[in-house]
């Protein structure tokens, strides 16, 4: 009876702890970012929130309508990738999982987990099975980061490709640095995908290292890893072309707002400059300090702009206003998600009726 103890007990405290921790996790995340918005960013800038507050009230209500609409329009281009990583989920549960993930996500710093948990709970709802959503899960993670690697290469590019061809340091070891681990990344599932043996050959170096770290450990990597090989190799076969078009849609999208906005509060920079200022910016979101990188994003992504020549408050101000529209924004959207899918129409999972 000890046993049965355990596991009733057991899961009705750690959910408390967990639910504590993450209550304590999102006040300090989001305490951070407060301090980093109200105090750090204008030292950054030297700028007043007052002249900041000036710049943003000559932004007209249209552009305000315009903005939103973008971020609803770039929001429904990334449900090709979620579609296309999960067969069967529809566009329209896709926009569900993604602003109700999201809204999560932005929530607590490293939001990611939270963001994972609210799709694998909707998901689940709708019938998915376990497998199906964590594979999904793990092709949708690896072509995010490709991507966001991807960016600064594609920021020198058009950097010299402008009038002006100053390529900050930084942004050069940025680009460097993103190339040399996307190669490995991309090598890595490359070959995962392509032979088995190196699936297994990756696996086990895993294992040994994780071995060393935790020696009571349980799980085998290696198994884990030429299970998920096979569904991976499925979902990547059928599905490679509409998740690329969906991220190229939701950043592409997402980089004309960033035009839109720097043109509302003024800064006017060459392109190549403007889509730079955009790649840093959108690199730290990972970091996972604050949730999304809230405070840290505008941060870099001012000090970028006021570089290149652009006015610190408008610089300031634009990326103010971007990060209101692609962060914050996603919160409301994502209760308005929540409510979508509390109407939804449910179905009970696969395992049910396999194991049932």
């Amino acid at each position: 009876m000890s046993a049965g103890t355990a596991t009733t007990e057991g899961p009705a405290q750690r959910p408390a702890r967990s639910r504590g921790r993450t209550v304590l996790q999102g006040v300090l995340g989001l305490g951070l970012a407060a301090v980093l918005l109200v105090w750090g960013l204008p030292r950054v800038s030297h700028v007043s929130w007052g002249e900041v507050w000036q710049v943003l009230d000559r932004v007209p209500v249209a552009t305000a309508l315009v903005l939103l609409g973008g971020v609803v329009v770039g929001l429904y281009c990334y449900t090709f990738t979620l579609t296309g990583s999960l067969h069967g989920l529809r566009h329209w549960q896709a926009l569900i999982v993604n602003v109700a993930g999201s809204s999560v996500g932005n929530l607590l710093p490293g939001g990611g987990a939270a963001g994972l948990a609210a799709t694998y709970t909707i998901c689940r709802s709708w019938g998915f099975s376990r497998r199906d959503i964590s594979t999904s899960a793990i092709v949708t993670g690896v072509w995010n980061v490709l991507a966001r690697i991807a960016l600064p290469l594609v920021a020198i590019v058009a950097l010299l490709a402008g009038a002006d061809a100053d390529v900050p340091k930084k942004l050069q070891d940025a680009a460097i640095g993103g190339a040399f681990s996307g190669a490995l990344l991309l090598g890595a599932f490359v070959a995962v995908l392509v032979s088995e043996r190196a699936a297994v050959a990756i696996g086990q170096g895993i294992d040994k290292v994780l071995g060393r770290l935790w020696r009571r450990r349980s799980m085998s990597v290696r198994d884990l890893v030429v299970d998920l090989r096979a569904r991976i190799n499925d979902v990547v076969r059928t599905g490679w072309l509409r998740m690329t078009l969906g991220l190229v849609g939701f950043f592409g999208v997402y980089y004309l707002l960033f035009l839109v906005c720097m043109d509302a509060t003024g800064v006017h920079l060459y392109y190549g400059q403007l889509f730079a200022a955009y790649a840093i910016g959108r690199l730290a979101t990972a970091v996972g300090v604050t949730p999304g990188g809230l405070g840290v994003t505008e941060a870099v992504t001012t000090s970028a702009l006021i570089a290149w020549g652009a006015g610190p408050a408008e610089a300031f101000a634009g990326a103010i206003l971007f990060s209101v529209y692609t962060h914050l924004m996603e919160i409301p959207l994502g209760a308005l998600g929540w409510l979508a899918w509390s109407f939804s129409p449910k179905q009970e999972p696969v395992e049910e009726h396999a194991h049932g």
